[in-house]
């Protein structure tokens, strides 16, 4: 019968793990397959020219269409207009005639009130309009006089002073700004007319608007004239802007009912899609490949399985992180040329980042190799048969940097500080393969090589700190940087313990420092345990003063109570604890530990005082909930919780009290059946129980008391 059990429960387990690992590792490589499968193999069709396609038809690969650039190149230069240089001269002296015409009248009205003044009568100088013409064009240059009419310097003289050199600001401005634009030969009547146009809406006297309508076609001049050198040189620069016309891996060169021009037809050939031979062994290969890769996926979240450490959250967490970055590859991929190599630019040690922190080193190196291959083909030019070797060593050596660089994780800036590793180590391959390459690289292409290297390292690490909340929210997974962050005593629960349960918090501290080390001692999670033994104990801080360490000059509640309702109090704060701790959000592996840390043990201290005035106690009503301890980092802090509480309760703490006291707690934990539930051995057991022993030595070493020895 057990055998019948057994067989059923193993079948009971691989159904299980081909639920949780197989299939899902099975669809992410159908997706790889689906997104390489162009880069293995080209569809060729039979068609001929002035039919119409029977499907949409797109290009396989990225190549130049020689003959468009071309075309769009004589375009382009057949664009170009031609240039004018603007000459400054010929404006200054335009603008000064102007200027002179309002400095002549000025000077006229001048002259003429001070011989006025002169005279024996105060009655001012009369001139007819004839003389004050002529006096008026002694002053002036002839080119003025030979190009204004009589009638313009009458109406500016009959404009009094302020108006006039009002409307001379003005009109100036207006002359300026034309000529900044520059006036040619055949835009001369329509620069004419917008000075006119913003004189005639101005608000200046109506004399002076007309006059200065009728001064602006002596005023308006060409002052733009051809330039062959500009001309030729902006033909030759539009010509060297073209950008060589591509065509797109994916672009759509014929839709379905289209008629296949001969402009269509030399297009498809080009791609090499009318060539008839057809060859499925790629797309075997490619079948094979990614059947391999899904395999040692699967076998690595077989092996994170087997240690108690793979759950949903993981493995959405691996699948998402691939599908994320293979998907960057392939968009890359669709814009990357000979020319450009945009591989280069790629964050792809986002994944291993990701990875590393999140699951787990070995994994992250795994995933390294297999992200490289993956690359190599998707970055193939969509060559069939061919790998980009460039691209695999490039990934290889961007990735290992960056889980290299990511150690003594502090804070997110330590992914920063991968991210600068990384940029020396891309720099250093992309000058790899410039020493290598028989192509002769100028100095400016090395420059921005090496700047794809830079960009790719830092775009990887603001990628990681930019998706990393997203897996440490969304899906609960708990890195270590969000460990060093809740472990910062500004946290508000750490506030609470210390200022509520002082006593509670500085046990929580010795607690946390005996995890720690024992957690390191045995493989399990070191800091996963100091931080969840920091909050283990949050229960407290609903009634403090009932836990005897928070009890400074204060009578034990205890002593007036019943043993049931101590009992009551005391096994109510691992649950208090775990409420208080998912009313905060926090991880669900330390609200685990804060529910787990007393398991089902008993409260022997008020069991057995019942149990002397009360023979019909049961023993399960003083016996913790539960659960028992479902991890490693669970077990050995409940075991350190126990022992730290006994340790401290002693006068004299020798070696031989606290290995006797450390003993007894570990065997009464195995013997009460506390371990079975989670992963620890007896191997495991035995370190926790030495390791424990040794620090408590070194935390009380200088309590213990050694013989006397006489002095002879």
């Amino acid at each position: 019968m057990d055998t019948v059990k057994n067989i059923i429960r193993f079948f009971l387990e691989i159904r299980s793990k081909w639920i949780r690992i197989v299939l899902p590792v099975l669809a992410l490589a159908l997706y790889f397959f689906v997104l390489m499968i162009n880069n293995v193999y080209t569809e060729t069709y039979d068609i001929e020219p002035l039919t119409n396609a029977r499907q949409t038809i797109r290009s396989p690969i990225t190549i130049e269409n020689e003959q468009e650039t071309v075309r769009k190149t004589r375009e382009a230069v057949q664009a170009v207009e031609d240039r004018f240089d603007i000459s400054t001269d010929v404006a200054d002296e335009q603008i000064d005639y102007v200027e002179e015409i309002f400095t002549a009248i000025d000077k006229l009205e001048s002259e003429i009130a001070s011989e006025g003044a002169q005279g024996a009568s105060d009655a001012p100088l009369q001139l007819t309009n004839v003389e004050k013409v002529q006096r008026f064009k002694q002053l002036l240059s002839n080119t003025i006089t030979e190009n204004v009419e009589d009638s313009i310097f009458l109406r500016l003289m009959d404009v009094p002073k302020e108006d006039r050199d009002e409307g001379k600001e003005i009109f100036t401005a207006y002359l300026e700004e034309e000529y900044q634009i520059g006036v040619r030969t055949e835009n001369i009547n329509s620069a004419v007319e917008n000075v006119r146009e913003k004189i005639k809406y101005s608000t200046l006297n109506q004399n002076l608007i007309e006059a200065l309508t009728e001064l602006s076609e002596f005023a308006i001049v060409e002052n733009s004239f051809y330039d062959s050198e500009k001309t030729a040189e902006a033909r030759k620069q539009a010509a060297s802007n073209v950008e060589p016309v591509m065509i797109s891996a994916g672009e759509v060169i014929i839709r379905e009912g289209e008629t296949i021009t001969n402009e269509v037809y030399e297009k498809l050939e080009l791609v090499g899609l009318l060539n008839e031979d057809r060859n499925v062994f790629p797309v075997i290969g490619l079948g094979i490949l990614v059947m391999l890769i899904g395999a040692v996926i699967a076998y690595e979240m077989n092996q994170i399985d087997n240690q108690k450490r793979l759950d949903k959250r993981k493995i959405v967490s691996i699948i998402a992180i691939s599908f994320f970055v293979i998907s960057l590859m392939k968009v890359i991929s669709l814009f990357t040329t000979q020319a450009n190599q945009l591989f280069f630019i790629v964050p792809v040690a986002t994944g291993v980042l990701l990875v590393k922190q999140l699951i787990d080193e070995r994994l992250a190196i795994v995933l390294a190799f297999l992200y490289a291959i993956l690359g190599g083909i998707i970055f193939n030019g969509q060559i069939p048969g061919s790998l980009s070797i460039e691209t695999v060593i490039y990934f290889l050596f961007s990735q290992f940097a960056a889980i290299v660089f990511l150690m003594n994780v502090k804070d997110r800036l330590a992914i920063v500080r991968s991210g600068i590793g990384m940029s020396v180590v891309n720099m250093l391959t992309i000058l790899l393969f410039v020493f290598l390459s028989f192509e002769k690289y100028s100095l400016g292409d090395v420059v921005i090589l090496a700047g794809f290297g830079i960009a790719s390292a830092l775009l990887s690490a603001v990628l990681t700190i930019g998706l990393l909340p997203f897996f440490e929210t969304g899906l609960g997974i708990l890195s270590d940087i969000k460990l060093l962050q809740l472990s910062s005593p500004n946290q508000p629960l750490l506030k609470k313990i210390l200022t509520e349960a002082p006593g509670t918090y500085h046990h929580s501290i010795m607690v946390a420092n005996l995890s720690e080390t024992a957690c390191d001692a045995i493989g399990a999670n070191g800091l996963l345990a100091r931080v969840a033994a920091y909050y283990h104990d949050i229960g407290k801080t609903v009634r403090p003063h009932y836990f005897i360490e928070n009890q400074l000059s204060i009578k034990n509640p205890h002593d007036v109570m019943s043993p049931a309702q101590s009992a009551d109090i005391i096994i109510r704060h691992p649950y208090d604890g775990a409420e208080l701790l998912k009313k905060h959000r926090m991880p669900k592996e330390i609200i685990d530990v804060a529910m787990q840390h007393h398991g089902t043990t008993l409260l022997q201290y008020f069991y057995v005082k019942e149990k002397e005035t009360n023979n019909a106690a049961r023993e399960e009503d003083y016996r913790y909930p539960g659960p028992k301890p479902q991890t490693k980092e669970a077990a050995v802090i409940s075991i350190c919780d126990s022992v730290e509480a006994a340790v401290r309760s002693l006068h004299e703490p020798t070696e031989e009290k606290i290995e006797e006291i450390v003993s007894n707690i570990v065997n009464s934990r195995l013997m009460d059946g506390q371990l079975d539930e989670c992963p620890l051995t007896i191997k495991e057991v035995k370190i926790v129980h030495q390791t424990i022993c040794e620090a408590l030595k070194g935390i009380f070493h200088s309590r213990i008391q050694y013989p006397n020895k006489e002095v002879k």
